[in-house]
């Protein structure tokens, strides 16, 4: 490659584990396979409406931390146990973060938050913490921003999201084509949900579409469409909040408009919570109402929680408070608790 014209602003490189290889070094045990599986069907049917149960897809807004993780949904699965006839949980395990412009992108690019992108690290930390997730029984659900990460970990995941910075991309909509869990598309970062109605309907098509195979190499792939793909409201910059009941009886008439489920999931953070974690209460309990008076659209809530609530920042040279997030704010497990609580008591007046 004539040198004057190729690459000349890639300062550095360096080689990428093949998906396979970490796969050997960290398998998949058959149980785990099964409780990840049997997750899948659990919430493909509660996002149809033939499971009456709501979806609870709780966690931090970013993992930095895998052993804080692991503390809180250690917590996370004690407090939905007595819960379960009403709510299913789901651990929120997000490893990349969307930037608005610069910032830490998360666990697999940056693990040791210093910029030194460790990537192979992080692809190993975020593989492990997904296998530690399944041991101890919960479905994990993450973000897929990376268009060519998924294929280190995706059979990990029982529920997928596409986020709303990249709602638009055809990319990621190729890809939510493809994967094997249910994908949830978020509204624009305006508010806008055409936007995710027609990603929706495009990721149920078949595509063809460049990706790496699991040995890494380069390829060409055609997905079969995911018929499992659903609608989460974020609220948004214009539009505000919107999970009122009108707002979710119009995003429920729109989805019915073009023939796709009329069910979705609201996420009670960013747009909605208005970047307020202690927010994300009330938006909880207008859609605790709303279900107890008989909305059947919503079949999924979104919560961001950790052990400890609100957020820090990473100061180089100081030590970091476990279990509190260093992305967005988030509820504490205390707090967080009562929440899932009244999410349950909704459910079964409901009923």
């Amino acid at each position: 490659m004539n040198d004057t014209t190729g690459n000349i602003r890639i300062g550095h490189t360096r080689p990428l584990i093949s998906p396979w290889i970490l796969a050997e070094e960290l398998p998949l045990k058959d149980e785990q396979a099964a409780t990840i599986a049997g997750a899948r069907r659990t919430i493909e049917n509660i996002l149809q409406g033939k499971d009456p149960r709501v979806l609870a897809i709780v966690g931090p807004c970013s993992v930095h931390d895998p052993a804080a993780l692991l503390d809180f949904a250690a917590k996370f699965k004690d407090i939905c146990q007595p819960l379960s006839d009403a709510i299913f949980p789901v651990l929120r395990v997000y490893f990349e973060k969307p930037r608005t412009v610069v910032g830490w992108k998360g666990l697999i690019s940056d693990p040791d938050l210093d910029n030194s992108f460790h990537i192979n690290k992080g692809l190993h930390l975020a593989r492990k913490v997904l296998l530690d997730v399944a041991e101890l029984g919960l479905p994990a659900a993450t973000e897929f921003l990376d268009t060519t990460l998924g294929q280190y970990y995706a059979e990990l995941i029982s529920l997928g999201a596409i986020g709303a910075r990249t709602v638009e991309s055809q990319i990621h909509r190729e890809l939510a084509s493809g994967l094997s869990m249910p994908v949830g598309f978020k509204n624009g970062t305006n508010g806008d949900i055409g936007v995710a109605i027609d990603a929706i309907r495009s990721a149920r098509h078949s595509h063809w579409f460049p990706s790496l195979t699991a040995e890494g190499t380069p390829a060409i792939l055609q997905s079969t469409g995911n018929p499992h793909s659903y609608l989460i409201l974020r609220g948004g910059g214009s539009s505000g909040p919107n999970y009122n009941a009108k707002d979710v009886h119009d995003a429920a008439m729109a989805l019915a408009e073009h023939q796709l489920p009329a069910s979705l999931i609201v996420d009670c953070s960013h747009g909605n919570s208005q970047k307020d974690p202690a927010r994300q209460a009330q938006v909880m309990s207008s859609l605790c109402e709303q279900i107890e008076q008989g909305q059947r659209a919503i079949r999924g809530i979104m919560l961001e929680s950790h052990l400890i609530a609100g957020s820090q920042k990473v100061v180089s040279g100081e030590d970091l408070v476990y279990g509190q997030s260093i992305t967005d704010g988030c509820l504490s497990v205390e707090e967080t608790t009562p929440l899932l609580q009244q999410l349950a008591a909704a459910v079964r007046k409901s009923g």
